[in-house]
């Protein structure tokens, strides 16, 4: 199943947000103007502005004031993405050369800061105080859970509880917020929103569990950078967490990352243990953590009523489910 096929209807609106994307991201400065358009015509799947506008589908549905939220969103993810590729030092987004490596480490930080200033502008036009709260403390968590994820980096110690709370913070409350925004906006029914916000966090949970997964699993092509990129960069995902119960492999990634750790070429020894991950049954173990999320997800559409936007929010998250990229 091709994701765009479950919100088709929605293809016409989806092409005024990219509009306006393009628009606001079109800055004085021809540096930030550059790097700007070049993040956004990198492509995604737009993801957050589709749950944005879903969950206006419950309300009063006005395109004119949701755009404006899903707009914001999306801006947020692409600068939280640009401060990702730096601290990752990374050179390649989707397939495409980052910001970092076209320009530089400083033009990438102000992009990603330019970004954010952007979100929060178009956002202005929202006069709902409870919609400014929500979007300030989801940027608060997503700040902390980049400090968790850099703190935590190539440490053997850390826990499940450690992990969830991580990848909560920042990837699945941009989702939540994103649905909760779109109902709260559209004054939909107070049990809507609700419903709506734990659908989007659940759903956030499950997306990056996958993506942690692919990371072993899915070929350098489809993830536009070298398969077990996390774990070269310290980073300890769920499928990791699940081998280092083996006292022997958890010996093994320690001897790894003292050879490889700030070294440009990745030890033998540490493409070996991705192999070694993604051949083991950790995977599976992982995928089934997902399908808990996602099953949690699916509880939450039983308050909505019988809508093409339900059908959409149910395709999606099996979508997710069976995600191979």
């Amino acid at each position: 199943m091709k994701l765009p096929l479950s919100y088709k209807f929605l293809n016409h609106d989806l092409d005024i947000i990219e509009s306006e994307l393009l628009y606001t991201v079109k800055a004085d400065h021809p540096v930030l103007r550059a790097a700007s358009t070049q993040l956004l015509k990198a492509g995604g799947k737009r993801i957050r502005p589709v749950f944005v506008l879903l969950a206006a589908q419950f309300g009063h549905y006005d395109l004119e004031k949701i755009k404006h939220v899903a707009s914001s969103f999306e801006l947020m993810h692409m600068a939280s993405l640009v401060h990702d590729d730096v601290i990752d030092d990374a050179e390649l987004r989707r397939g495409h050369e980052t910001i970092n490596a076209k320009w530089d480490n400083r033009v990438s930080m102000y992009t990603g800061d330019y970004m954010f200033a952007r979100a929060l502008e178009i956002l202005s036009v929202i006069e709902n105080p409870k919609a400014h709260q929500i979007l300030s403390n989801t940027i608060v968590e997503l700040a902390q859970g980049e400090i968790e994820q850099l703190r935590d980096q190539y440490n053997l110690e850390q826990n499940f509880r450690n992990y969830l709370r991580r990848i909560k913070r920042k990837t699945a409350l941009l989702i939540a917020s994103s649905c909760h925004l779109g109902a709260i906006v559209s004054e939909a029914p107070a049990d809507y929103q609700k419903a709506l916000a734990k659908y989007g966090y659940f759903i956030g949970m499950s997306y990056q569990i996958i993506d942690d997964i692919l990371d072993f699993t899915a070929t350098p092509e489809k993830l536009g950078k070298p398969a077990g990129s996390d774990l070269f960069q310290g980073n300890i995902t769920l499928p990791v967490l699940y081998k280092l119960e083996d006292t022997s492999f958890k010996q093994r990634l320690a001897s790894s990352f003292e050879q490889s750790r700030g070294q440009a070429v990745v030890s033998k020894d540490l493409a070996d243990i991705v192999e070694e991950i993604k051949q083991s049954d950790v995977i599976e173990k992982s995928f089934r953590v997902s399908e808990l999320y996602l099953q949690k997800a699916y509880k939450q559409l039983e308050v909505l009523p019988q809508s093409k936007a339900k059908k959409a929010l149910m395709d999606i998250a099996k979508y997710i489910g069976k995600r191979s990229y």
